[in-house]
């Protein structure tokens, strides 16, 4: 499996702290600027306002940062670590569809709490080359990852032979980014909605249905 894109890479990021205090500081860096990216939107908001909302002076801010894109970078870097933490082993699965489901749900708990940094992402890579490299270099690990899910459900039994598992990961790879870029405008129970949904294209793609019993009625 491809290593997963580091995005830290060449950046001249200041040292994680030590210290507790200056932990908590960094994280309420991290947390005002996942909130405000999502209010405003990533030209919409300056280094002054995420330090303010994480109530710190401008000079905090760049104890722990050397702009708000190397925060954007570092929230964007955490969301990946998140992804690579789900076990996408589908061995264990007795239903493989509540599997799917259930694989679907955690990934996407992962990325909603990132969800206000992806917002500013997508405006931020449409100016920036290296942001949008950076970008298909995401996208290519995640579809690689979708498609070794799948590779590894076919093997379970009732697996259609002859899916293309390529061409169907690139599909929903595609599919499950622009439901995260939209899911902060919709409810919780539209997102659910739109997951089952998924789960049922992508089960029936991969999975023949098992013939049903006979059933036992009189006939009339």
């Amino acid at each position: 499996m491809k290593e997963r894109p580091r995005l830290l890479l060449g950046e001249d990021l200041p040292s994680e702290p030590l210290q507790t205090r200056s932990s908590e500081k960094r994280n309420r860096l991290k947390a005002a600027g996942v909130a405000l990216f999502a209010e405003r939107g990533f030209e919409g908001t300056s280094v002054k306002a995420i330090a303010g909302r994480a109530q710190l002076a401008v000079g905090g801010f760049y104890q722990h940062f050397r702009s708000k894109q190397q925060l954007l970078l570092v929230l964007m870097d955490e969301l990946l670590e998140g992804l690579t933490t789900i076990d996408l082993q589908p061995g264990a699965m007795k239903d493989p569809r509540a599997g799917l489901r259930e694989l679907l749900s955690r990934a996407f708990s992962n990325d909603l709490s990132y969800l206000g940094a992806y917002r500013a992402w997508q405006e931020a890579v449409l100016s920036d080359a290296d942001l949008a490299r950076k970008q298909q270099e995401i996208h290519s690990w995640t579809t690689a990852r979708v498609t070794m899910l799948f590779q590894l459900l076919r093997q379970l039994p009732g697996a259609r032979q002859g899916v293309d598992t390529s061409a169907l990961a690139q599909v929903m790879d595609t599919f499950f980014w622009s439901l995260l870029a939209k899911a902060g405008r919709i409810s919780k129970i539209q997102l659910n909605q739109q997951l089952d949904a998924a789960t049922h294209l992508i089960y029936h793609a991969l999975f023949t249905d098992l013939p049903k019993r006979r059933g036992t009625s009189k006939e009339h």
